[in-house]
């Protein structure tokens, strides 16, 4: 195969997207918008091509030199060479485009953006692979390990402590063990110190993984949030406030008493946000995030939360008698389950906000709850920075019921 394509977007997965002459669309990855590249080798999808190996004829406006010398063989960054104004405009295409082709929504809000104030050096919570002497990230769609020392897109306290780390796993007796792997969680604590923990360790169950010397404290919106080994956190820690007070400015008004909070996990929005209802039930399903989440009410001196430790969909059944004035939630990658935004929907809260970390399950779900059934309208729809480099969006979609009060 021997074709030229001129690379018009960037399509959600991160690669470059042209069309061939013939009408066919053909993925490139490591291609820029703008760039004129000579498709070498392609394979072959239902309807589309991608690039298993291409040529730059002659560079786009947006390209540039990526800040990393394992760019392109590490699977995590995927745009250093797309310019940062790009980046961002590619992020809202995306949403827009999961949303009009997914939810067929016939009013898409105008997504506002949250930029990160920090291209580089931002990320404060990572997960590396070690496996003999080697420490580093999984490689492009593969399970090998580039070895890393050094990263740019974490913080600096974060990357002197990989860098510590490699050099730990090199002076241990098992180095030369190439078989064993063991993976490791990096967080940076708000007071800049770093927590370096085998997650393997942390699996299991053990009265001291409970214990606040082992937590790291994140500061959010004037709280302070002590998360375990292993549970979840937002990996930018520039964005923490801004992502709050997204979230607490869609919820709050005059009749907002009861807030029903899903996904909540150790409490990143719980603690603040509990000052501004007078009821707060908070579902989490991980235990180990309950616990964390109980002790972090208490710690902050918070009584008007419920913490139920129970799956979502079986929180939504036992919420159906129950009156919402709002409703948040924040869940994994997935999305809801099956049949959940529908009874979410049922609720019949004035208000949700839903914070989501993909845009194609964020529009399934909006599908419904958007729907005839469903009764809510999309007013606000904010794109957050959260990953520079990447093609992940973070977005916050706010909802108003149509319903009759």
């Amino acid at each position: 195969m021997d074709e030229t394509v001129e690379v018009a977007t960037l399509a959600a997965g991160g690669d470059g997207v042209g069309r061939l002459a013939d009408g066919r669309v053909v993925f490139v990855r490591l291609a820029a918008p703008g760039d004129r590249v000579r498709i070498r080798e392609a394979e072959a999808g239902t309807s589309f091509l991608r690039a298993t190996s291409f040529e730059l004829i002659e560079p786009g406006e947006v390209r540039r030199e990526p800040g990393c010398e394992v760019f392109g063989r590490c699977g995590g960054c995927a745009w250093q060479h797309v310019q940062r104004d790009a980046q961002l405009e590619a992020r809202r295409g995306i949403l827009h485009d999961a949303i009009r082709r997914i939810a067929k929504l016939e009013t898409i809000p105008k997504i506002e953006m949250v930029v990160s104030p920090h291209e580089y050096g931002y990320r404060g919570r990572t997960r590396v692979v070690a496996r003999g002497r080697a420490v580093g990230f999984r490689r492009f769609r593969a399970h090998a390990i580039e070895p890393v020392e050094h990263c740019p897109v974490l913080r600096p306290e974060v990357d002197a402590a990989l860098a510590e780390l490699a050099a730990r796993v090199r002076a241990a007796p098992h180095a030369d063990d190439p078989t064993g792997e063991r993976e490791y969680e990096l967080i940076s604590a708000s007071d800049g110190s770093v927590r370096c923990t085998s997650l393997e360790a942390a699996a299991e169950p053990a009265e001291a993984s409970t214990s606040d010397e082992t937590k790291v404290a994140l500061d959010v919106a004037g709280h302070r949030v002590l998360l375990s080994p292993g549970g979840f956190a937002q990996a930018n820690p520039s964005l923490f406030d801004a992502m709050f007070e997204a979230v607490s400015s869609a919820l709050m008004g005059e009749d907002a008493e009861h807030l029903v909070e899903l996904y909540a996990g150790s409490g990143f929005f719980t603690l603040g946000l509990a000052q501004h209802f007078d009821r707060v039930v908070a579902a989490e399903a991980d235990a180990s995030a309950c616990r964390d989440l109980e002790s972090n009410l208490a710690a902050s001196a918070i009584h008007n939360v419920e913490v139920r430790c129970a799956r979502v969909e079986d929180s939504l059944d036992a919420f159906a008698n129950q009156r919402a004035d709002a409703v948040l939630l924040d869940p994994p990658r997935a999305g809801l389950a099956r049949g959940a935004a529908a009874r979410l929907a049922a609720l019949g809260a004035r208000r949700i906000a839903y914070m989501s970390c993909d845009p194609a399950t964020l529009a399934r779900d909006l599908a419904v709850l958007c729907g005839e059934e469903g009764g809510y309208e999309l007013r606000t729809l904010t794109a957050f920075d959260v990953f520079p480099q990447t093609p992940h969006v973070e977005a916050l979609a706010v909802l108003e019921s149509t319903k009759p009060a």
